[in-house]
């Protein structure tokens, strides 16, 4: 046979489809595509689960499991200040005699008082439940943020109890301190909490009026010893503003005592408004306020609030006589409405910047059991306005961090795959 002959016989012969070598080979070729095909499947499926394991975590975790605003019912919105006080003896959230920042006067257990009932109550909105999330996932919404409550020691109160809330997340407690050193006290006009190992603040700005204070005017009446410029915002207003969310309150102070008792008159521009009504100068004053917000905040970076009126429960003001209560009360005798409160809502609706509204008067106005009565800190008299730390402040902030989570989008992961090896996850943390 002849050379041509042998090559064309061997072609011939390797290309056969019933070679068993080439069977295998073939066999072999295919099964090793199919096992790079599944392995890339399952590495892809890996970094999902490591994003999914060790970052969402962090933002959905919650003291009880529950990290959404739940609704019970998918045809009605939540509204988390109707509801009513239920008992929850996971209750209280810390113990204030453990927080540095809690005010003396506010410590009723340590100041005497006996009963503890008051402390085991949560509110239950009736269409939803309000989360209580985890203490690193708010750690990781207030990283390198500035936390600021403006208004009047009803304010403080809940700033005090903010700060509580998150010291029992924090390991090495010298690590929380106020910036300048002060102690927490009534008579200063800025004090601010560092949480250093996170870079945040929480910070407290003393504003009773919100509008500026100005002492006697020029060839005023002899009466008149001080004025509210109901036009002007408060002197130190520009330290507001480069926040990243600011929770104003008023309302306290706006009363014939604070005002008209103790020589303080209203003005506008140059002109001294000796007629003009309590209720009239709020609204103007809250008009003051509206304008600067309008005008000065950036909603794109400060998500802005307004807590509402604060109910009282004296059972004679005039003489400070204060009831407290064994339990929460079952009706609100009318204390679920403020002409405070309504004021803020006609003033908000009209405003360009979106302002959330802690409509927290009708859920107050049922505890006249959690007050500071006469466990204060040694003062003569009762105390029927102010609120026991643990107590009601820490329900107000509870509902204030189901708004900011609902607002705050995290743990955004990119991943980004490098010759099917490195994996990168990237994370972003912003306000909506």
């Amino acid at each position: 046979m002849s050379s041509v002959s042998r090559s064309v016989s061997f072609k011939h012969r390797a290309s056969g489809a019933g070679s068993p070598r080439l069977s295998r080979r073939n066999c072999v070729a295919r099964l090793f595509c199919v096992l790079v095909v599944i392995g890339s499947v399952l590495t892809f499926l890996l970094a999902i689960g490591i994003g999914y394991i060790y970052v969402l975590p962090n933002l959905t975790k919650s003291f009880h499991d529950a990290s959404v605003l739940n609704s019970n019912s998918s045809d009605s919105a939540c509204n988390m200040f109707d509801g009513n006080w239920v008992v929850d003896n996971s209750y209280p959230l810390y113990n204030a005699s453990e927080c540095p920042f809690v005010e003396q006067g506010f410590n009723c257990l340590e100041n005497g008082r006996t009963d503890k009932d008051y402390l085991k109550w949560r509110w239950k909105p009736k269409n939803c439940n309000i989360p209580r999330f985890s203490i690193q996932s708010i750690f990781q919404m207030f990283e390198n943020k500035r936390i600021v409550f403006v208004g009047d020691s009803m304010s403080r109160t809940e700033w005090e109890s903010l700060i509580c809330m998150l010291m029992t997340g924090v390991e090495d407690k010298k690590s929380v301190y106020e910036v300048n050193g002060n102690k927490i006290t009534k008579q200063i006009r800025y004090l601010g909490v560092r949480f250093s190992s996170f870079n945040f603040t929480i910070e407290f700005f003393r504003s009773v009026f919100l509008v500026q204070h100005s002492w006697v005017p020029k060839r005023g009446p002899r009466r008149v010893r001080s004025t509210l410029k109901l036009d002007k915002l408060d002197d130190i207003s520009n330290e507001w503003a480069n926040s990243d969310v600011l929770i104003f309150n008023s309302g306290q102070w706006w009363v014939p005592g604070k005002l008209f008792g103790t020589g303080c008159y209203f003005q506008v521009g140059n002109s001294l408004k000796l007629g003009m009504s309590i209720a009239t100068a709020f609204r103007t004053a809250l008009d003051t306020w509206s304008s600067w917000v309008d005008t000065v905040i950036n909603p794109n970076r400060t998500r802005i609030f307004f807590r509402t009126f604060e109910p009282s429960h004296w059972s004679n003001q005039t003489l400070r006589l204060c009831n407290v209560t064994s339990k929460p009360l079952s009706e609100t005798h009318g204390k679920d409405t403020s002409p405070f409160s309504d004021t803020v809502f006609e003033v908000i609706k009209d405003m360009k910047v979106p302002v959330t509204v802690l409509h927290i008067t009708p859920m107050s106005a049922f505890r006249s059991d959690a007050h500071v009565g006469i466990w204060s800190a040694g003062l003569p008299v009762s105390d029927c306005s102010h609120w026991c730390l643990p107590g009601v402040p820490d329900m107000w902030n509870e509902i204030l961090l189901s708004y900011l989570f609902s607002s705050f989008k995290g743990a955004i992961s990119c991943i980004v795959w490098e010759n099917f090896e490195a994996i990168k996850v990237y994370q972003r943390s912003e306000w909506l």
